[in-house]
Order: structure tokens, then sequence, then C-alpha cells
């Protein structure tokens, strides 16, 4: 009798462990996406959840903008606030529901995205190289391109 338990016991863990195991995978990892007839990734989103995510790409756009004209008028002041603007202060919190959507490499893009602009208006502040903030910049813009390459809604 207590082998059967045992058993049955292991089979409701193993279960358990299936269901999770492809929870995350669905939820953290993949996302809710398909291909879409361009070849990119899709992704399934709400109105409202898309123009969410939309309205953080204008602002990301927006300030890329202002900081190459800040750049090419040598007003690194413009440079900081608009680098800080889309940095960590940008960050919001995501609905729950719009996060399980998103793949997580679409994920880490927005996060690191963040991450370069919070870190090119510190080094702007520190350093005030004109040629180094339109390096960090290139490199930033790589995310969004490589964004722009593998996704859409």
């Amino acid at each position: 009798m207590k082998t059967n338990s045992k058993k049955i016991y292991l089979s409701i863990i193993s279960l358990l462990i299936v269901i999770i195991t492809g929870g995350i995978y669905k939820f953290i990892i993949q996302g809710d996406t398909s291909k879409s007839s361009d070849g990119r990734e899709l992704i399934h989103l709400s109105a409202g959840e898309k123009d969410f995510v939309l309205t953080e790409m204008r602002l990301f756009l927006n300030s890329v903008q202002q900081i190459t004209q800040g750049i090419a008028e040598n007003d690194m002041e413009i440079v900081i606030a608009q680098a800080k603007a889309s940095g960590a202060a940008m960050q919001r919190e995501v609905p729950e529901k719009l996060a399980q959507k998103l793949p997580l490499q679409f994920k880490k893009l927005g996060f690191d995205t963040h991450a370069k602009f919070e870190q090119l208006a510190l080094d702007t502040e520190d350093l005030g190289d004109r040629e180094h903030t339109l390096s960090q910049l290139s490199v930033l813009l790589q995310n969004c391109t490589s964004c722009h390459e593998i996704y859409r809604f």
C-alpha cells in the first residue's frame, strides 16, 4: 500500500513539475507570439497593451532625436535630461498580463535600452564628451534596430 502511495505522490509531483516548467516557458520565455508574414516574431497584444508598448517606443525615439540635437548643438544639458527621461525613471510598472505576453528577449532588450539611456546620462554628466556620447547613442540604437528587426505587433 505504501508503494502505491509513493507512486501516486511521485506522479503528482512529476505532473506539477511539467506544468510549472511549461508555464515558465510560456509566460516568461516565449510569451504570446507566432511567426508573422514578414518573418518577424509577432507579439499578440490587446489594443491597450500595444498602445502601452508603442508609447514607450515613441518616447525612446523622441529622446534619441533630442539627444542628437543636443550633441549637434553641444548642449550636454539637453542630452543629460533626455537620456534620464528614457532611463531608469521611465521604467514603469508593466501590467502583469502584458509582461506575460512579451518574450524574454524582448523584455531583456527593453530593460537594457533603459539601462543604456541611464548610462549615457551618467557618462555625459561625468565626461561631457560629445564623441563618447555619440558612440554610446550608436550602441543604444542597435537595441532599437534589433528589436524592430525581430518583433512586430
